[in-house]
């Protein structure tokens, strides 16, 4: 049974239960401050199960990508040492919110598995959670009756806390639930030992294939477990193991979701797939490296496709993370020192389009990204190398310190694992310990600035539903429904605040959440300093929590903050308007920031926007700007009927059911922002800066309203001053050309001049060369630029035989450092100029490198060049 029509099957067969079928939610988290990423198919329903958000339909059921990479579920370093750990993996689910329980749950799971994909119930096991003395749980007894009813007893197995009882976080819905297993040895070994004695073994062949989750509690943050009002199902089903099962192989990389991208690297790589090898023998590594890049490439391809690009921070930290990990095991193990991930991008896309459609709208931008990441990787490798060179030769002993193997892997990027490997090759070795412990004193510092703290929510008001009245009004009043106390090492102390209805516009779509105040009816305000959204609660930030907060309050949202955002907003509008009309119809808005003082618009494009076309992007703006350009506006709408009607909806965002769309003349986008009420109000707009981010995506920064009036004040007076230097000329643009040439000119003239002083001064040094054990040594200061001492090396190298010359020089109140080195020396002895002014650079306090028989540093400690050529001499000594 082919993959497509094992996923089919399950979506037709919740479908024959009443279950709607929901797309799958874009597999970067946008809206949830504490996820990065889906890592369970559960994610985008968290609002029900915490009582947030009524469903529209009880029964769901979907096939959700997931990547599990970072955190609590982190996968990363298993994938491709095993058949069956991944980073981007499919997991088919199905849900019931207050509905169905248990009794379904567990009868139609068997259904499923055993009449419809046919699979033999002799290789099934179940498993129920046995309870928890410490937690008052008790065991399972409605799940265990109801499997008794279905299978063997010595069928079901009791599973401890830590298998069995699944929970969402450290706080939230959590409940006991039944995983099924699968047992698919041979005959052979199942007769030797049975199979409920490798369930959650970590055994290859005797795997988890479906955990059903029975959400019953909420955890507090104390630990508590409360029963929560209603009970649900949440259940999860790894795709690819029911593959592995249903076409009869013994590993996930052997059924079709893999296969072709396997044959794809095999030949593009020209390397061997070996399925039965050992991960430690030759062919074996060379069989990890395939598993992991088959993998990574999936996880990466998603993860763009869904909007998030490779990156310094955050969740594109991550997916530059998995890139370089596939590129460097292709690097080390199939001889691959080209790009060579983007050309499976093809592959990939044809094999999952159909499920997943961005894979084929998106496949340009994927392929441009994933190449330039491996360009600028081996690169990164490239220059890696080099400086692992440099650090064996400086180590005498030939263990390689841990803390120069830790500032290659933090400060250049270059893998430890790969560090190790040359060091091994080389007969080195690598202190680990002392690495680990750098690498722990980093993950500490991280933990320290990122730990959070946050306590239960305290419910002042029960079965409120929370209105957002924002678009309307900008005060209004309100209570608070509940509130709770978060603290942190970067913040401090804060109380997050929920209200019955709110004007406060949460951080979202790329717009900076509202900022304002709360006004007791006494006068008291505390003031709000964040808006944001989290599982479908509007969230105010304040420093101080009211002091009766069973009071009536006013809210009220900062009007001019409001204002220069909302202005900000509606220029993003009309900006993607722009780029369509001037630069092309491929343009795709890929990311957008909106704050009061600025905007940034991130778009697909092949090269850089010139300055013409800047210009005229700029009048186009500002031409729809002065139509004075009404807001229309249509809440409510579907999807369908919004589209239809000429709407852009932005990939790698969720919509619902019913959608808002805003339109300014000709532009028309699906948008949840605030905006102006005629483009009037935007006053002007002004692009501040046009740059790559990444390969085909570019960037522009524009201002308007206060912002751009505070601009061309400034302009005007920069240029008021460059008139007053210039003695009030009235052409200053012709006064700065002539003061230019003059410049070149006298530029010149002092290059002339330093050239004969230079070859004046090499007379005089020919005579103050040393000679020490072989080698002509020269060290001193002289009053001359770089490019001056660079000639007089080079001029002094080639009329003197084995020398070395280091030379200090201070220019505008800055230490210059040069060294030169007879290129036979550099062979000969194995001097290295560059080693020289990376060691001499400290006492100038800065830093350089070179060619080992050229090299230059510079500083920013003048007063430390004569210790610095003092020191030299110990280099030939």
């Amino acid at each position: 049974m082919k993959s497509q029509e094992i996923r089919s099957q399950f979506l037709e067969f919740f479908t024959s239960k009443k279950h709607g079928i929901v797309p799958s939610a874009p597999m970067v988290v946008k809206d949830d401050p504490t996820l990065m990423f889906t890592n369970a198919g559960m994610n985008q329903f968290k609002e029900f199960f915490l009582g947030n958000g009524v469903p529209k339909n009880n029964r769901i059921a979907d096939t959700q990508k997931c990547l599990r990479v970072s955190g609590k579920h982190n996968d990363l370093e298993e994938v491709g040492m095993d058949t069956y750990h991944h980073t981007m993996f499919e997991m088919l689910g199905n849900w019931s919110f207050g509905d169905y329980f248990k009794k379904e749950a567990i009868h139609w799971a068997w259904e499923l598995l055993t009449e419809v994909y046919g699979i033999n119930k002799d290789i099934l096991y179940v498993s129920v959670f046995e309870g928890a003395k410490d937690e008052k749980l008790d065991m399972d007894q409605e799940a265990y009756d109801l499997w008794k009813a279905i299978v063997p007893e010595d069928r079901i197995i009791m599973g401890n806390k830590s298998d069995n009882f699944w929970e969402m976080g450290d706080q939230g819905p959590c409940g006991p639930c039944s995983e099924i297993h699968v047992d698919i040895r041979s005959e052979e070994e199942k007769k030797k030992v049975p199979g409920r004695d490798l369930v959650n073994a970590d055994h290859p062949q005797v795997v988890e294939i479906w955990n059903l989750v029975f959400m019953q509690y909420n955890r507090k943050a104390d630990g508590s477990l409360e029963k929560l009002p209603a009970q649900h199902v949440d259940t999860g089903m790894g795709f690819e193991r029911l593959c592995m099962v249903l076409q009869g192989v013994k590993s996930n990389y052997d059924t079709d979701v893999f296969t072709p991208l396997i044959r794809e690297i095999e030949t593009i790589t020209n390397s061997t797939y070996d399925k039965d090898s050992l991960p430690t023998d030759e062919n074996g590594k060379v069989s990890v490296a395939i598993r992991v890049i088959a993998d990574h490439v999936r996880a990466v391809a998603f993860s763009i496709a869904d909007g998030q690009l490779p990156s310094n921070t955050g969740a594109g930290y991550v997916i530059r993370r998995i890139l370089r990990r596939a590129i460097r095991y292709g690097f080390t193990f199939l001889n691959t020192k080209e790009p060579f991930m983007f050309k499976l991008v093809e592959t990939l896309s044809q094999q999952m389009s159909d499920a997943f459609p961005e894979l084929k709208t998106q496949k340009n931008l994927i392929v441009n990204v994933i190449k330039e990441e491996e360009q600028s990787f081996l690169r990164t490798l490239d220059q890696g190398l080099s400086l692992l060179d440099n650090v064996i030769k400086e180590t005498k002993e030939k263990v390689v310190s841990g803390e120069k193997a830790f500032e290659l892997y933090d400060t250049y990027g270059f893998p430890i694992d790969l560090t190790a490997l040359i060091l091994s090759e080389q007969g080195y070795e690598l202190d680990q310990k002392a690495f680990e412990v750098e690498l722990q004193k980093q993950k500490e510092r991280s933990r320290a600035a990122t730990q959070v703290s946050t306590g239960d929510w305290e419910l002042l008001l029960d079965n409120t539903s929370e209105t957002f009245v924002g678009y309307d009004e900008l005060s209004s009043e309100v209570k608070v429904t509940r509130y709770r106390k978060v603290s942190s090492k970067k913040d401090g102390d804060l109380y997050q605040l929920v209200f019955d209805r709110t004007p406060f516009y949460p951080e979202g779509g790329g717009q900076v959440g509202d900022k304002g105040y709360l006004e007791a009816a006494n006068g008291d305000v505390s003031y709000i300093i964040d808006t944001k959204k989290e599982n479908n609660l509007i969230v105010h930030f304040a420093k101080s929590l009211p002091k009766n907060v069973d009071g009536v309050f006013t809210a009220v949202v900062d009007t001019k903050q409001r204002a220069r955002t909302a202005s900000n907003h509606t220029a993003t509008h009309l900006l993607h308007q722009a780029l369509r009309a001037i630069l092309g119809t491929h343009v795709e808005q890929k990311g957008s920031m909106v704050h009061s003082g600025n905007l940034r618009f991130d778009f697909s494009h092949f090269s850089k926007v010139n300055s013409d076309e800047l210009q005229e992007i700029e009048d186009f703006v500002n031409a729809r700007i002065r139509e004075n350009l009404p807001l229309q506006e249509q809440r409510g709408i579907t999807y369908d009927q919004a589209i239809s009607e000429g709407a852009i909806a932005l990939f790698g965002e969720k919509y619902g059911d019913e959608v808002r769309a805003i339109r300014f003349g000709e532009s028309m986008e699906l948008c949840g922002g605030t905006h102006v009420q005629n483009t009037q109000d935007i006053w002007h707009f002004k692009i501040t800066s046009e740059s790559a981010i990444a390969a085909g995506i570019r960037r522009i920064e524009a201002i308007t309203g206060d912002a751009a009036k505070d601009y061309f004040t400034n302009q005007s007076e920069a240029y008021q001053s460059v008139k007053t230097v210039l003695k009030n000329t009235k052409d200053p643009v012709k006064a700065i050309t002539s003061l230019q040439e003059e410049n070149a000119s006298l530029k010149k003239q002092i290059e002339v001049l330093l050239k004969e002083k230079a070859k004046n001064l090499k007379g005089d040094l020919k005579s103050e060369f040393e000679q020490i054990n072989g080698v002509n040594f020269l060290a001193k200061k002289v009053d001359l630029d770089a490019a001056g001492i660079k000639d007089l090396s080079f001029e002094l190298g080639n009329e003197l035989e084995d020398i070395v010359a280091l030379f200090g020089s201070e220019q505008n109140g800055k230490a210059l450092l040069s060294c030169y080195v007879s290129k036979n020396l550099v062979e000969e002895k194995g001097l290295n100029a560059g080693q020289v002014v990376r060691e001499l650079g400290k006492f100038i306090q800065g830093g350089g490198g070179g060619q080992p028989f050229f090299a230059t540093a510079g500083g920013k400690n003048p007063g430390g060049l004569d210790e610095a050529l003092q020191n030299a001499k110990q280099y030939i000594q």
